[in-house]
């Protein structure tokens, strides 16, 4: 569909292409996708569910798990559903509106789980820095407002795009060669000058993610300088141990963000469907992995998911 403005033509049905290139290995590329998402929200969910429901573990360091778990369910749900649809029934018709409330969502989210490890590292920081005043300092008053300060970030850093992208008039190409909607992806099918979209995305990726990796970085060097300062081998080994999971997690999260952002970047010869795959690697991987990797390395975790699955067991 099309609609008539004061520039011309704007196009408000745009069409999914998938992975373009490879539109006949679709069914073959869904299995992991279907296998990823519903690991990422089986797990999700059960980490969630463990630590709303147990009482010891209301600690800071797991609140703000369950915060990640949340957003990662969101982020899953947001955009593996439609590519299933896309790879499956071809159903890649979507509307302005529809791919907008997608982008937003996304995008938020993604700021919201950056703003997240960097709380986490902030906990981290607090717990091997100053252990005797950990749950005086991080109460749950604190983390709730840390929560809702990490939410509002994100929606007021996102929001204005909406306007950037609603004043554009989309003439060219309505053909989407993804699986979801992207600020700049979509930006570019615009006849407009879209110069104010890009810098205002390079600002916001700046001033949030690249900051909050920033800050991250500062954290660890805080803590490694208090950690090689401890008297005893075991308690260096017990304070970076309860990093170790935080840690995979941050290199999982922005580790092909970054790779992907480097490729889309300099790798002007990569073909296209390797640039969507890992876009959707960035989606995919972080949501299934998180809750392996606390349920693996955490013991309070996996000690309650033992119980759960084997209840007689000690």
């Amino acid at each position: 569909m099309i609609s008539l403005n004061h520039t011309g033509i704007s196009h408000t049905i745009f069409h999914f292409l998938g992975i373009p290139g490879l539109e006949d290995q679709h069914v073959w590329i869904s299995i992991p996708f279907f296998i990823s998402y519903v690991i990422a929200l089986l797990g999700n969910s059960l980490l969630i569910c463990i630590i709303l429901t147990k009482h010891s573990l209301h600690e800071p360091m797991y609140l703000f798990l369950c915060m990640l778990a949340g957003a990662d369910v969101v982020l899953s749900t947001c955009t593996v559903p439609q590519a299933l649809a896309i790879f499956w029934f071809r159903a890649g018709e979507i509307s302005l509106d529809r791919c907008i409330t997608q982008f937003f969502i996304i995008h938020c989210t993604f700021i919201s789980e950056s703003g997240i490890l960097l709380v986490m590292a902030f906990d981290r920081y607090i717990a091997i820095c100053y252990p005797l005043r950990y749950t005086t300092i991080l109460t749950h008053a604190l983390i709730g407002k840390i929560g809702v300060t990490i939410f509002l970030r994100s929606f007021c850093m996102i929001f204005p795009i909406i306007f950037l992208l609603k004043r554009l008039t989309f003439c060219q190409n309505k053909i989407i060669p993804h699986t979801y909607c992207e600020h700049i992806g979509l930006a570019k099918y615009a006849c407009n000058d879209i110069s104010v979209n890009i810098w205002y995305g390079l600002f916001v990726i700046v001033s949030t993610v690249v900051l909050d990796v920033l800050l991250i970085f500062v954290s660890y060097l805080l803590i490694l300088h208090a950690v090689f300062h401890m008297p005893s081998r075991d308690a260096h080994h017990k304070a970076l141990n309860t990093c170790a999971s935080h840690v995979c997690i941050i290199v999982l999260f922005y580790g092909p963000a970054i790779f992907t952002t480097l490729t889309q970047r300099f790798g002007r010869h990569v073909p296209p469907h390797i640039h969507i795959l890992l876009a959707n690697v960035c989606i995919l991987v972080p949501p299934m992995l998180n809750p392996i990797i606390y349920g693996i390395k955490t013991k309070q975790i996996r000690e309650q998911v033992v119980h759960i699955f084997f209840p007689k067991q000690k």
